[in-house]
């Protein structure tokens, strides 16, 4: 039986409840929409190991299966297919950067018909590439989406084209309303929530229209990020408002004003909403590739970062929870970013600037403390007779840890901020720590693979000379069994042979950069 012969008539819905007019508006539209031409019926599929470490049942209904990696194909084919024959035969067009342009380029392709993508000029080559292959005619035209949309508007009128809106179009909405209507067949059980990120609003207007509809008892949270929750401040203003500036990082729901109708829809059927930030996203995209091995992109995870949120918040235990994972158009070289910052939004790392005496035996005895802590960063560079200023990465088990460790250090006499909240200190200072020093004298710039296991560092520091200093130090983390590691020792000349001799003991494999031109360059 195929998905479509499978949905449910308008019969399914249950004569005692009291559909409110706006869900009872959708439903014969979402039961109508034409998108399994195009769109397959993604599976719901149970997160494992994110159930057993939030004591609840997540279901994640994968929408970053599609053709395109995303749910828009849904509501743009089911508007084009709703097109009259001569209004199809002229042709569409659309603006956008991103997934939407894929979906009206894939349904025009299925329909036969002309599609005009209007992108801005800046948009990644590897989008414009997609689209073009899928047989959209890509117009570049404008700095921003707004420039592009303005273009796409005059022509428009130019051409006699019928404009596709990524999210403020009842027939768009319908499309997207078809996720609901395949989650809550395949889970017919006791749902409590479900998690949909908002850009413009037409994926959750249809989702809550057809859940309201059948299941009015489960709840509908909105998801936004901190950056772009234009639909958050909407409702809570009672109209419309436009932001003058959105986020980037998530950039599928980066919209500064949200659509007409699914304003109006959302503010009627949607029952509550959850803020995230970038970290809280990183770590949800990296919960999803340890259930899944798929990785989203930003947009695609915020639902999972808001359940998490919301299980965190409410102390919710053996619930139900489904977070829609909208897509899964991620640019490669967001992932080193992505992964930098997961630990801290999972509050797994912390982060700190530690004062130490410049005196030997201080760095050793800062280490004891760490103990067997994994580290996940270490710099330093000497700059100071009397003072040290370490920047160092922790690995925590939950937020509190980082306070306990501040005031531990304290304790022993170093000082320590806490920087694990701190935005400078997560994107720019921890890649920029080092620099000359005029006190690196008879300094040896030696790198080490380490093994990456409990005492490997202590290890090192227990075998060194007592008289040799560390001038430099830097290390972090790769998630590889040996650990890369920068030593800068202030080792006199006299003691060369000792050195030899210790390195031998020692036996990680390492490589002397003190000739290094970079190093003479940019540390020494």
């Amino acid at each position: 039986m195929s998905a479509r012969s499978r949905r449910p008539s308008a019969a399914a819905a249950p004569s005692s409840i009291a559909l409110l007019p706006t869900a009872n508006s959708y439903l014969q539209r979402i039961l109508n929409a034409r998108v399994y031409e195009v769109a397959k019926e993604t599976q719901l599929t149970a997160a494992h190991k994110l159930s057993k470490r939030l004591h609840n049942k997540v279901l994640l209904k994968r929408e970053d299966e599609q053709a395109v990696f995303s749910f828009k194909l849904r509501g743009a084919y089911n508007k084009m297919a709703h097109l009259t024959e001569a209004q199809r035969a002229k042709g569409v067009i659309c603006a956008s950067a991103g997934n939407h342009a894929q979906g009206v380029a894939l349904s025009a392709k299925r329909l036969g018909c002309r599609a005009v993508i209007v992108m801005p000029v800046t948009t990644p080559q590897v989008k414009v590439q997609a689209v073009a292959a899928l047989g959209g005619e890509v117009v570049l035209h404008g700095e921003s989406y707004n420039d592009a949309f303005g273009h796409a508007q005059q022509l428009e009128r130019a051409q006699g084209l019928t404009f596709v809106h990524p999210f403020d179009d009842p027939d768009v909405i319908a499309g997207q309303g078809t996720i609901a209507m395949e989650l809550l067949r395949q889970h017919p059980g006791p749902i409590d929530a479900v998690f949909v990120a908002i850009g413009g609003g037409g994926l959750i207007s249809g989702v809550s229209a057809y859940i309201k509809a059948l299941r009015p008892e489960i709840k509908v949270i909105g998801v936004q990020t901190v950056d772009s929750d234009a639909m958050l401040r909407s409702v809570k203003a009672g109209k419309r408002v436009q932001l003058s500036d959105v986020g980037l990082f998530a950039d599928g729901t980066a919209v500064k004003l949200v659509g007409e109708e699914t304003f109006r829809v959302v503010k009627e059927l949607v029952d509550d909403f959850i803020v995230v930030n970038t970290d809280e996203v990183c770590a949800a995209i990296k919960d999803v590739f340890e259930d899944t091995r798929s990785i989203l992109e930003p947009s695609g995870a915020m639902s999972v970062a808001a359940l998490k949120k919301y299980v965190a918040a409410t102390g919710a235990k053996g619930k139900s929870l489904v977070a829609i994972t909208c897509g899964a158009n991620m640019n490669f070289d967001r992932l080193r970013f992505v992964a930098e910052r997961a630990d801290v939004g999972e509050q797994r790392e912390a982060l700190f600037a530690v004062t130490v005496p410049e005196a030997r035996g201080s760095f050793k005895r800062f280490c004891e403390l760490i103990g067997n802590r994994s580290v996940t960063e270490f710099n330093y560079r000497i700059a100071d007779a009397s003072q040290a200023h370490i920047f160092v990465g922790l690995s925590i088990q939950k937020r509190e840890e980082a306070a306990k460790l501040a005031r531990t250090f304290k304790r022993a006499g170093f000082e320590a901020i806490d920087l694990t909240d701190d935005e400078l200190a997560k994107q720019h200072l921890r890649h920029m720590v080092g620099g000359r020093s005029p006190l690196a004298q008879d300094e040896r710039l030696l790198r080490f693979d380490f093994p990456e296991r409990p005492g490997a560092l202590m290890r090192f520091l227990s075998a060194m000379h007592p008289d040799w200093n560390i001038s430099l130090f830097h290390y972090r983390n790769q998630g590889s069994d040996y650990g890369r590691i920068l030593v800068g020792l202030q080792v006199p000349k006299r003691d060369s042979a000792a050195l030899s001799k210790f390195l031998a003991t020692l036996n990680y494999p390492f490589e002397d950069e003190t000739a290094n031109p970079v190093y003479r360059m940019f540390l020494r």
